[in-house]
């Protein structure tokens, strides 16, 4: 039953025109009424940035106009479908993939890890369909998530695609305790929380990033090896090799999407061994010498399934991660914002705070991480 006092209409931003700014216009609040089986109307806390928003923008998934932007959003229910009334009064990480068919094999398949990639779904909110940088929002329980107490709107956020997206890359690296993973592009809005996750789940790692401040974050993240890429791939591989004894990481993580990321990921890891390509390039090039001759298996990877977001958020708040955040108050402060991320100066995510009553409720609740 919806809640009596949410509004009729709400401000949001928007994506009017592809290569344009972003407009603030008020727009109608969704009606509680018209909610799906499996739709969840959230009040947004917090919403982030994220580079795939500049990609939107740019008219690269055809996205149709007018969309409120945003893609990574945590709030509180309020407002549920016939078959997520359970969810009313919830806080939320709010998922991405919405309207999956529920009928091909990768929603019904033996692969619970397939989950996102329905072919068949309506689109994907804030990239195919309105997202998070608004009063209210709707999202799909079926890969949503429900927050523990431990974790605040604040890091839900960018966990909502940058953390699912990198846990699950992690994930599909395989690898077991006292094993090297090496991460290229480790210092972003990603890379900080890979290096975290790696660690923190055994790992040894190896950061490598091509900017003074991403190196900076990746040492500060406890790596055991932080490499500047702009040293030239000779000069990477070679400090790779000599802390691993001659082998190279065990897998890649690719989050750069700079020109030559994924070849480096190829170069530093050993024969026989897998890459993980998060980064999405125009084109991925890896010479052959990297990719047939030493037999890599290189595998792509997207944001994460249900239960795979449900196991982070777990050990988020068994384990303790620091998601670093730029906070910006109000949805007026977008400019503000793109102006941090294009200066190069930006240290992990930018997001904005869309209703501090949420953030402060659940100080009560006893949010640290």
């Amino acid at each position: 039953m919806a809640t009596p006092d949410i509004p009729k209409q709400m401000r949001a931003i928007q994506v009017v025109g592809f290569k344009e700014p972003y407009q603030i216009n008020t727009v109608d609040v969704p009606d509680p009424s018209k909610l799906g089986p499996y739709d969840l109307l959230v009040k947004v806390a917090v919403a982030s940035y994220c580079h795939t928003d500049s990609m939107i923008r740019n008219g690269v998934f055809g996205t149709a106009l007018p969309v409120i932007a945003s893609h990574e959003g945590a709030g509180t229910v309020v407002a549920a479908g016939s078959s997520a009334s359970d969810w009313e009064g919830a806080r939320v990480m709010c998922g991405l993939p919405f309207h999956p068919c529920g009928q091909c094999q990768d929603c019904n398949g033996p692969h619970e890890s397939w989950r996102q990639y329905c072919a068949n779904i309506q689109g994907h909110c804030g990239v195919h369909r309105n997202g998070f940088f608004a009063d209210y929002a709707i999202c799909d329980a079926r890969s949503s998530t429900k927050l523990p107490n431990e974790i605040s709107f604040l890091s839900a956020a960018p966990l909502a695609c940058a953390g699912r997206t990198v846990w699950r890359g992690i994930e599909q690296a395989g690898l077991a305790a006292g094993q090297w993973l090496a991460i290229v592009g480790s210092g972003g809005g990603l890379g900080h929380l890979g290096v975290q996750f790696a660690k923190k789940k055994g790992l040894k790692v190896i950061g490598i990033d091509a900017r003074d401040g991403g190196l900076a974050i990746t040492k500060s993240m406890g790596v055991d090896l932080a490499v500047d890429a702009r040293q030239g791939k000779d000069a990477v591989v070679r400090q790779v090799q000599q802390v691993t004894g001659d082998t190279g990481a065990d897998a890649t993580v690719t989050l750069s999407d700079a020109p030559p990321a994924a070849a480096l990921a190829c170069a530093v890891t050993k024969m026989h061994g897998d890459v993980v390509q998060i980064a999405q390039p125009d084109d991925v090039v890896v010479p052959f010498q990297e990719f047939v001759f030493r037999d890599i298996r290189v595998k792509g990877s997207v944001i994460c399934s249900p239960k795979e977001s449900e196991a982070m958020v777990r050990f988020i708040a068994e384990q303790g991660v620091e998601v670093k955040t730029n906070v910006f108050e109000g949805l007026d402060k977008i400019e503000d914002l793109l102006e941090l991320v294009h200066s190069g100066g930006l240290q992990g995510k930018a997001v904005i705070v869309v209703d501090q009553e949420q953030i402060d409720k659940e100080k009560e609740l006893g949010a640290k991480y």
